[in-house]
């Protein structure tokens, strides 16, 4: 007859413990992963943000929606030849130039500034853009990104009669743009720009102080460095508008590492908003296309904070 041993006590106090520290383990390790997966089911939806809508802060002539990066001082040299329908005396436009020299500053992502002349009736302006609103999805949804640029330019030019009684008021003119852009694709781009320009003194009786124009522009991406940009300036003030023509620019962005490089083909002389949107003279289909150039040169004086020591 087979009779079973008894457990010694030890041995039986021993498995009891294993037992216990067993089934602690095992409900430590399944409350944590049910606070875990409460923790990834309260996460809050973050906000994704819509980058590089256009190459440059310019679309070719006019304001784009973006910005220089925060603490970026750009250098600016743009540079406009004469029409080409001139012939080859002076080679087609390539004897006489335009040139701007400016500067632009990121304070903030939202906020830049910037300061420039002009050699065309020897213009300094300075401008301000805003960012009011950045395209995103997520927990902000917005399907556009809004801008605002304003300038102020002031004519150095010698007065035309310095016997008359001059004002210094009459040199400023002021430009104000509202830039509404979307990015509809990686490869595709789009903006309008509602534009006020006024001017303290016009050239002629029949120009208007103030100009109202309604701009459209679009970038397409060629591949990862070049994009073809289009912008027209429709002029929507009736008495300027019939001694002047709307500006039309056809550009090329190159981006080369530390500059962006943009070659334009105009029927617009001037550079800056007050000159080109309400005063270009030139006719497409007449042959007056000036080709020109910007080049725009990055410095970091500020880095961001997530590289800094």
């Amino acid at each position: 007859m087979l009779f079973s041993k008894p457990i010694h006590p030890k041995i039986m106090k021993t498995t009891v413990a294993v037992l216990l520290l067993t089934f602690f383990v095992s409900s430590f390790r399944l409350t944590g992963q049910e606070d875990l997966m409460d923790l990834i089911g309260d996460t809050k939806p973050t906000t994704e943000y819509t980058y590089a809508t256009f190459k440059s802060t310019r679309i070719s002539l006019g304001q784009s929606v973006e910005n220089p990066p925060e603490g970026n001082l750009i250098f600016d040299v743009q540079h406009h030849f004469g029409p080409a329908n001139i012939g080859f005396n002076d080679f087609f436009g390539l004897d006489q130039a335009i040139t701007r020299l400016g500067l632009q500053y990121g304070i903030t992502d939202w906020l830049a500034v910037g300061i420039g002349r002009s050699t065309l009736e020897k213009t300094v302006n300075g401008w301000v853009k805003i960012k009011l609103l950045r395209q995103s999805t997520g927990e902000v949804n917005s399907p556009v990104s809004v801008s605002y640029f304003g300038d102020a330019a002031l004519s150095t030019l010698k007065w035309a009669d310095p016997v008359r009684t001059n004002y210094f008021s009459s040199r400023l003119s002021y430009a104000s743009q509202v830039l509404i852009a979307r990015k509809l694709s990686n490869a595709l781009s789009v903006q309008l720009s509602p534009t006020y320009i006024h001017r303290n003194l016009v050239e002629k009786t029949t120009d208007d102080n103030d100009v109202l124009a309604l701009g459209a522009g679009g970038r397409v991406k060629l591949n990862n460095r070049v994009s073809l940009n289009v912008e027209y300036y429709y002029v929507l003030s009736a008495q300027t508008a019939k001694d002047y023509n709307n500006s039309l620019t056809l550009g090329f962005d190159i981006e080369t590492g530390g500059h962006v490089f943009q070659l334009i083909f105009t029927n617009s002389q001037g550079i800056i908003e007050e000159h080109f949107i309400p005063k270009t003279t030139g006719k497409w289909l007449n042959g007056d296309i000036h080709f020109g150039f910007n080049i725009s040169r990055n410095f970091v004086l500020k880095k961001p904070k997530e590289f800094q020591d």
